[in-house]
């Protein structure tokens, strides 16, 4: 069983800052990294890091190979990355003190995969198979369209949110990941119990995952409704949290494991990515989830 992942690759430009720059504000960082990341990417990343089989749909720069080549050594298929003229995704990601983030993204070769690319991926794709998306491509409400009509399961995260989301094919998707803001703008109610009577209203056909940051998560079933903690720790830099956890969670839920146990797996993994810096490198592997989960 294999997740086919049409996503964004990215180089991150992460600077440590004491503060989020202001208007009008010249601000000197602390520091300053390069790194592999992208939403798409991380998420590949933390499937292949988890355990399961992934294979990744996007696009980059021809000079920025080795990007690939490092989603490679994390165990991501990438024979369906291609090489582009055009520059390669990148983030401005300021990181605080506060472990909080800021990001402005560029959507460059990412924006470039085209139904080719998605009738390409899918037709390697077998029953059984998960199909999962972000909000940071090109092509997304072909990749959902031709899923559903494979029968193939769909996970979608509608990140960055944007007023392109309402206008995709909701009726495929299987499963929909936003976090708690992602949420409000999607049901027009900031009250979580309020935004799920808009979800059981009118996304019947979808499974629904919120996650609230310090609060846990929420999951929403066909008819139970879950409430998971989330760990305690001391968060140094909350990039990738979010991408890390949807990675773990997909993988063991399409792996059959209990909804409860995937929520927890995946909390414990975004837990221990928050106490790193980056994005991909700070991803765990299962064996320090493991670790973590007799720990705590």
């Amino acid at each position: 069983m294999a997740v086919i992942n049409f996503g964004s690759i990215n180089i991150d430009h992460v600077y440590q800052v004491d503060h989020f720059v202001q208007p009008g504000e010249t601000l000197s960082s602390i520091d300053y990294q390069q790194l592999l990341g992208g939403k798409g990417a991380n998420q590949s990343i933390a499937l292949a890091k988890a355990g399961s089989e992934v294979r990744h749909v996007g696009r980059i720069h021809e000079h920025d190979a080795h990007f690939k080549q490092a989603m490679i050594k994390q165990g991501v298929d990438c024979k369906f990355v291609q090489c582009s003229d055009t520059p390669t995704g990148h983030a401005i990601i300021q990181v605080a003190k506060t472990g909080e983030n800021a990001i402005v993204l560029f959507g460059g070769a990412n924006l470039e995969i085209d139904n080719k690319d998605v009738l390409r991926a899918l037709g390697e794709a077998n029953p059984g198979d998960w199909v999962l998306t972000q909000n940071e491509t090109s092509a997304i409400d072909q990749a959902l369209i031709q899923a559903k009509e494979l029968e193939l399961k769909v996970a979608f995260n509608p990140a960055p949110m944007t007023d392109s989301v309402k206008h995709l094919p909701h009726d495929c998707i299987d499963l929909l990941i936003v976090n708690e803001v992602e949420a409000a703008e999607i049901a027009g109610v900031t009250d979580v119990d309020k935004i799920e009577q808009y979800f059981r209203r009118d996304w019947p056909h979808a499974e629904v995952l919120i996650t609230l940051g310090k609060q846990g998560v929420r999951m929403l079933l066909k008819e139970e409704t879950l409430n998971v903690p989330a760990f305690v720790v001391e968060a140094i830099d909350t990039t990738a949290a979010g991408d890390t956890f949807i990675g773990y969670f997909l993988s063991a839920y399409s792996n059959r494991q209990s909804p409860e146990d995937a929520l927890k797996r995946a909390c414990a993994a975004s837990a221990i990515t928050v106490t790193r810096c980056g994005a991909a490198q700070s991803i765990p592997n299962a064996d320090e989830v493991d670790a973590f989960l007799t720990q705590n």
